[in-house]
């Protein structure tokens, strides 16, 4: 039977005039983790959070913290998201020469590692990682900017990755982040999706909590 599913709604989408405010509906939702986008600027075109803000959000939630990095050279960083607050890191599979030992020493600080794919990336490219990774995030969207419109083609691409995954005798969940809505949470669930992040159509939502529950059961 499978599990309920993950909601991890994405504070990128936040209005962060009132961050504490917005954090206070994370908590009192039925969302299990909050999603925290790093951006520098170079890896992707766009810059996002950094430190302070992971910090403050530690001391605002007790949520699972899974932090998704787009930034070059993120090994210098990991021992800094650790102690900041970070449960989870997730980083690209595109530029890193050194991802296993990138994935290995995640899990060495005491998180769990996470593989993220673009879009226009080839699913077959996870097999050789499998080992090493406790999630894999699979983007519905380019990278850089929230509220984008999801693409279709996500949907074969986490059946794809499911199948390959049962196969390969792991239990690793997969994760979908951009564009996630009530819309296509149904059919990405069906597909094989564990875990949702939801960004703009979550925090527009006129009732948090009921889109939040409206997500895991579509």
């Amino acid at each position: 039977m499978k599990q309920e599913t993950i909601i991890a709604p994405s504070l990128l989408a936040a209005d962060f005039r009132n961050l504490e405010r917005k954090v206070g509906r994370i908590n009192h939702s039925a969302a299990e983790w909050v999603h925290f986008d790093v951006m520098d600027g170079v890896a992707v075109p766009n810059i996002s959070f950094g430190f302070p803000v992971l910090e403050a959000l530690r001391a605002l939630t007790d949520k699972f913290i899974d932090v998704h990095l787009m930034i070059e050279n993120p090994s210098k960083f990991f021992g800094e998201f650790k102690k900041m607050g970070a449960n989870h890191l997730t980083i690209h599979f595109e530029g890193n020469n050194n991802l296993k030992q990138d994935l290995i020493q995640i899990r060495e600080l005491g998180m769990s590692a996470g593989l993220v794919l673009n879009p226009d990336t080839d699913i077959q490219v996870i097999e050789p990682y499998l080992s090493y990774i406790d999630l894999l995030l699979i983007m519905s969207v380019f990278p850089g900017f929230g509220g984008q419109k999801f693409i279709e083609a996500t949907f074969e691409k986490v059946r794809c990755a499911k199948d390959i995954i049962s196969k390969s005798g792991f239990n690793i969940p997969i994760q979908v982040d951009g564009g996630v809505s009530v819309e296509n949470s149904k059919q990405l669930i069906e597909g094989g999706a564990d875990v949702l992040v939801s960004g703009s159509a979550l925090f527009k939502a006129p009732d948090f909590s009921a889109y939040v529950l409206a997500l895991k059961t579509a």
